[in-house]
């Protein structure tokens, strides 16, 4: 397949919820040693009441309960982006979950002390203050989120290297939930391959994963994508590593 033609490719599949099959056979990524979502459902198990905050399209979350081996009477999520709301709903409500459309930085729609247990696969924001009123005591804040630095060298290569700030960082995290009372009982990070096998996933990647280069577009970066369709011709693949953390803990 000709450059333009995985250029076209890349640009044409929907970005809408976080489903990444579309990428089967054109770029993989190494899993996290602690598995997310087998952790996630043994929790649920547990639980009485779960919120799934900034759920996307809802496949991890519905994924989870769908694994788990009971379910909770009260279920709710969060989601702020317009385009994946209804996505989301209509994948939840099935399962009896509740979805709330809140921005990212606004407070939750609910009483102090509602959850037991609170979850959230990489959060674009984690609102220590929020988390901590919306648990009840012993509750619990189970999620994985996205580290500092992840996938710098796609992010290097597409713009010259950028600085890296630890803003989203595990220590920070780990002060900011002591902060507000809450007592971290897991914190593990990992770097994990991304590997990319043709321009047109990079195309899609760099669309759905808005972050890595913001101001993304085809034309504006068409040079350093010929230069990447040319180094996967050469190498067969291009290389990045996605930073991974791991953070429980418990009011």
């Amino acid at each position: 397949m000709s450059f333009d033609q995985l250029l076209d490719e890349g640009n044409a599949e929907p970005t809408e919820g976080w489903d990444f099959s579309w990428f089967r056979g054109r770029a993989t990524e190494a899993r996290p040693s602690w598995k997310y979502l087998e952790g996630l459902s043994e929790r649920i198990d547990r639980a009485r009441a779960v919120l799934d905050v900034q759920t996307g399209g809802g496949e991890r979350f519905a994924e989870a309960l769908q694994n788990a081996s009971s379910r909770p009477q009260t279920l709710a999520a969060t989601e702020s982006w317009r385009p994946n709301v209804e996505i989301a709903r209509s994948r939840l409500a099935p399962l009896g979950v509740t979805l709330h459309e809140v921005t990212d930085t606004a407070p939750f729609p609910f009483e102090d002390e509602t959850f037991d247990l609170v979850c959230s696969r990489h959060p674009t924001v984690t609102q220590w203050s929020e988390i901590a009123r919306v648990l009840q005591i012993d509750g619990t804040y189970y999620s994985q989120q996205i580290g500092p630095g992840t996938n710098r060298e796609l992010t290097d290569f597409m713009m010259d290297p950028q600085p890296i700030s630890e803003r989203q960082g595990l220590d920070r995290a780990v002060s900011l939930a002591a902060g507000v009372g809450l007592e971290v009982t897991n914190a593990q990070a990992e770097s994990l391959a991304v590997e990319f096998f043709d321009v047109g996933a990079v195309v899609y990647f760099l669309r759905k994963v808005v972050w890595t280069v913001p101001d993304f577009s085809t034309d504006k970066y068409r040079e350093r994508l010929k230069l990447m369709h040319d180094h996967i011709e050469k190498n067969g693949s291009f290389v990045s590593h996605s930073q991974r953390y791991l953070i429980e803990a418990k009011k």
